[in-house]
């Protein structure tokens, strides 16, 4: 494993442009390479495509919605009840129906907010990045820092032929 410098760009011919920048300046070529990163979610990281099985936070969606189509239903039927005089004695049935229903939808935002929390995931985009020999990061950083690079990140990965082998995409950016 070698220590991988990896930086953002907008545009694959900036991109292109800073590999051969890195090549001019004494890189090996096998060892520099550039890609597209895609939007978090379609890295088809798994076989049916995607790049989870499961959302993070799927484990806790029958929890939440039973709660909220609970209390929903809750207040709903209360509501109804005090409309008795106008709805008559379907008023509680019907108010406990559309409460778990508001209910249930009202637990999908809380968990939303709830599960946004965590790393923030790599952004999609062009990406070079080079794999350093002992003493060349520095020249590295500097080199994508004059080419534009929006982010720079470090890493420990394999790249051969121009290929980031080991590259995964759901890993937590390590920025510099």
């Amino acid at each position: 494993m070698a220590t991988i410098i990896a930086g953002h760009f907008q545009l694959q011919e900036t991109a292109l442009d800073v590999c051969e920048a890195f090549k001019a300046a004494g890189f090996a070529a096998g060892r520099v390479t550039n890609f597209f990163n895609n939007p978090p979610g379609q890295h088809n990281v798994i076989p049916t495509g995607g790049d989870r099985a499961e959302s993070p936070g799927a484990k806790q969606t029958p929890q939440a919605v039973a709660k909220g189509e609970v209390t929903g239903a809750a207040i709903g039927a209360a509501a109804g009840a005090a409309a008795i005089p106008l709805a008559g004695p379907l008023g509680p049935v019907l108010g406990g129906l559309v409460g778990a229903h508001v209910g249930s939808l009202y637990s999908f935002s809380e968990m939303k907010e709830k599960n946004e929390s965590g790393p923030p995931p790599r952004h999609s985009g062009m990406m070079v990045a080079v794999a350093v020999d002992e003493g060349q990061e520095a020249r590295a950083i500097e080199l994508m820092r004059q080419q534009g690079a929006e982010k720079i990140e470090r890493a420990q990965g394999l790249i051969e032929n121009g290929d980031w082998k080991d590259f995964d995409p759901l890993s937590v950016p390590q920025f510099v």
